[in-house]
This record gives C-alpha cells, sequence and structure tokens, in this order.
C-alpha cells in the first residue's frame, strides 16, 4: 500500500518542445495554430519514448515541413496548471533560417495557419503571456550563452512563479 501510495504522489507532467527560429533582422518565427486564438512556436508534444530534442525536431517537420538543425537548449518551464496538469516545456535554438529553409516551408494544413517573423517587441500581443515570458527569456538566454530554468514562464526568484495568467 506505501509504494502505491508513493506512485501516486510522483509527478506525471506531459511535456512539450518547441524551437525558436529567427529571421536576418533578429525577429522570431511564429506560427497561428488553426485551433488556438493566439500565435506559437514551432513545436508541440512529446510522445512516449521520444526525447524533448526528437519531439521537437519532429514537430518542426510536421509543421513547417522543413528539417533544419536544431540547437542547444535555451529553456526548461515548469509550467502548473489545475485545469490541465502540470507541464514541463523546452524551448531549443533553432539559429537564423536561411533563403532555402525559408523557400521550403510548408504549412501543415490541418494544423496551421500562417508562419510569419515578428519582432521581439510584439510578443505580448501575439502570444499567450506565460509563452511570451518563455520567448523572452529564450531570447535572453540565447544573447547569453545560457540554458534558464523558469517556472510559469518566469525566473523562481522572481516570487511570481506560481501565478496563473
Amino acid at each position: 500500500m506505501a509504494e502505491n501510495e508513493h506512485e501516486q504522489r510522483m509527478a506525471t507532467p506531459r511535456m512539450a518542445a518547441g524551437a525558436l527560429f529567427f529571421d536576418d533582422q533578429d525577429q522570431v518565427l511564429l506560427v497561428k495554430p488553426s485551433y488556438k486564438p493566439k500565435w506559437e512556436i514551432p513545436g508541440g508534444y512529446v510522445e512516449r519514448a521520444e526525447s524533448p530534442l526528437a519531439a521537437c525536431r519532429r514537430e518542426v517537420q510536421e509543421e513547417l515541413g522543413i528539417t533544419p538543425a536544431i540547437g542547444p537548449l535555451l529553456v526548461i518551464d515548469w509550467a502548473p496548471s489545475e485545469a490541465e496538469g502540470d507541464k514541463v516545456l523546452y524551448v531549443f535554438d533553432g539559429g537564423q533560417l536561411h533563403a532555402e529553409e525559408l523557400a521550403g516551408i510548408r504549412l501543415a494544413p490541418d494544423e496551421l495557419l500562417a508562419a510569419e517573423f515578428h519582432p521581439t517587441e510584439k510578443l505580448d500581443d501575439l502570444l499567450i503571456p506565460r509563452l511570451a515570458r518563455r520567448v523572452k527569456a529564450a531570447i535572453t538566454a540565447r544573447a547569453q550563452t545560457l540554458t534558464v530554468y523558469l517556472e510559469h514562464g518566469e525566473l523562481p526568484n522572481s516570487g511570481q512563479g506560481n501565478q496563473n495568467p
């Protein structure tokens, strides 16, 4: 009985992985899902027995039809949610997309309406607050060649790590 209680207390978060891609003006590539009102970054949920990096590569290929090199991990974000359960989200550096990669983008027709580059200062308007915080932290981590740990899109010491937007 004690082992079962212990197992029941273990976290079973869903995981998702995405990539930040940039153009030659350091704008961020965002995708417009057909099933959500706000923009997202390319990526999606990690499947069973799949690493976050493999999931990121698969999702980018499925959503955008391209297979660019995916660089280092920029952000790990623990996102608690009463409604959906906890999530652990990974953001990788996709780097700057070159002309041939941009020309090869083919959106998943059943999933995405658009893929466009946007300046960093527009992220708060285009993304849900938690994702905007995560993406901005990833951009900063990329500039500083770091990997950053976040809780709900914020550094844990900020005092607001567990608030839902």
